[in-house]
């Protein structure tokens, strides 16, 4: 049944000018709460720029649609006047839900206004990667989750993955490994749980996640790598993520390798995918008699106990990223690069060959993800996190 939903995150309405500067003065004041509250109202005026009227109006709004709560009040001074009152975000009321789907399962979790994961299941996908039954299961999911969570109300549904996905039309138009095309995934989830659906692929998910709630927060600049079973980037500069005609934007997966022996889908051999894939890893670990299965944290774990060869492969794929890594820099020049890989969140030998690969001048600039035990979680979640915090007052549209 579909779940009764907050008011959606977007008007579907064309504003005018005057509404684009309320859209973005309502960002930057919610924006500043998030980053720096509990903060007091003539503090958000300094650090916003906004007159400490215009901020009083938004706080206001923001207090009346349940975004924003007064923070405990400092202790009364021996001074002369009336002490601040610090406000904070309300994480008691909302939620949204993130669904991300991988090779193996699909990540459901729901997330608080901060980025911070309050519930969270993994749906292996068993024999079949059929769409419209691993969205199904995937929206009953974040339903079942809702359900034991009644005193929260969901402000929409985050969807990610990897392969080309279609921000705009909320469509995963060509994702190879699971074998979908064209599948229209906001229509499906929103058409089964009821709520606002907003889709993108999940390195420029994890890239907005960064810059609203981890490391990345405050860069002028940043490239996020993601090195799983599907190898992609995202680029994002000035808060904004690029996207490119139809969200084709990062496809790395068939950059040639220089002496890469993997054979790739396309015909080719030495794809940046086909070398450093979880796939891939898993069969060289197989071949090593590291492990049996195809789950890349069971290479970990052998690591973890001192088996060399599963330390081998782990560094020597950390280097190859590292080397990766540093063609994207060389082009792009982004002030910060974060990489998601398992042995690089994980493994300081790995993230030490990492920052080699990409070479001394640029070592610093390089940070593993700051979500290494919610990531999936995160990337789902984030892409409706993102539409909050850049339009919060469409969270209910009759207070615009």
């Amino acid at each position: 049944m579909p779940r009764t939903a907050a008011p959606p995150l977007m008007s579907p309405v064309p504003r005018a000018a005057d509404s684009d500067r309320r859209r973005t003065n309502a960002s930057v004041i919610l924006r500043s709460v998030l980053e720096h509250g509990p903060v007091a109202r003539s503090t958000i005026s300094r650090l916003t720029g906004l007159s400490p009227a215009s901020v009083t109006d938004y706080c206001t709004r923001f207090t009346r649609l349940g975004l924003l709560r007064e923070a405990e009040p400092p202790r009364q001074s021996k001074g002369v006047g009336r002490p601040h009152v610090p406000l904070d975000l309300d994480n008691s009321r909302f939620v949204v839900g993130g669904v991300h789907v991988a090779v193996p399962y699909t990540t459901v979790a729901l997330l608080d206004l901060r980025g911070r994961v309050v519930a969270e299941r993994q749906l292996k996908h068993d024999s079949t990667t059929d769409p419209s039954l691993v969205l199904a299961r995937a929206a009953d999911g974040i339903a079942a989750l809702l359900d034991r969570a009644p005193d929260c109300r969901p402000l929409g549904v985050g969807f990610s993955a990897g392969g080309w996905v279609d921000r705009d039309s909320g469509t995963v138009v060509e994702h190879p490994l699971l074998g979908w095309r064209e599948v229209p995934v906001r229509e499906v989830i929103g058409a089964r749980t009821g709520l606002p659906v907003h889709v993108d692929g999940h390195a420029r998910a994890l890239v907005n996640a960064e810059r609203l709630f981890g490391r990345a927060r405050g860069s002028r600049s940043v490239l996020h790598l993601f090195v799983g079973n599907v190898v992609d980037a995202a680029f994002a500069t000035n808060d904004e993520v690029h996207h490119g005609p139809r969200s084709q934007a990062g496809a790395i997966a068939h950059l040639p390798v220089p002496g890469g022996t993997e054979p790739c889908d396309c015909g080719r051999v030495g794809c940046l995918q086909a070398e450093l894939s979880e796939r891939t890893l898993c069969r060289r670990a197989r071949e090593a008699g590291v492990i049996e299965g195809t789950n890349p944290m069971h290479v970990v774990t052998a690591a973890a106990g001192s088996d060399a060869a599963a330390v081998r492969l782990l560094v020597e794929r950390a280097g190859a990223v590292g080397r990766a890594a540093r063609l994207l820099l060389d082009v792009l020049n982004p002030e910060t690069v974060v990489v998601t890989e398992v042995g690089i969140v994980h493994r300081e030998d790995c993230l030490r060959a990492l920052r080699e690969g990409v070479g001394a001048d640029r070592a610093t600039s390089v940070i593993p993800t700051s979500f290494p035990d919610s990531v999936l979680a995160m990337a789902g979640g984030s892409v409706a996190l993102d539409v909050l915090y850049r339009d919060p007052l469409a969270a209910s549209p009759e207070a615009i």
